[in-house]
């Protein structure tokens, strides 16, 4: 399925931009970045839970903000891209 995943950290201190950085890469190993705090991810039901843990044990529940909207399997229907930034193929190959 497609998880969009979207966060929002508090980067007013040292601790927040570490945090940031460690969502941001934990996102990465998942998914592909379409905006700064904005993931698009093609997960399974195992692989989803796994992330969302990881993300919960990072973010700091008082002052950031993580979100995730299941889109589903049929995701293609859902999506409409506007602009300059390519789209790209979540099932196509993920470079990291």
């Amino acid at each position: 399925m497609l998880v969009l995943i979207t966060y929002d950290v508090n980067t007013e201190d040292a601790m927040g931009k570490k945090r940031l950085r460690r969502i941001a890469k934990q996102c990465v190993n998942y998914g592909q970045r379409v905006q700064n705090s904005v993931f698009e991810c093609l997960l399974d039901a195992a692989q989803c839970r796994l992330l969302q843990a990881k993300l919960l044990e990072i973010i700091d529940e008082e002052r950031d903000s993580l979100r995730f909207y299941y889109l589903g399997n049929k995701y293609q229907t859902k999506i409409e891209h506007f602009g300059v930034k390519d789209s790209y193929d979540p099932e196509g190959t993920l470079m990291v």
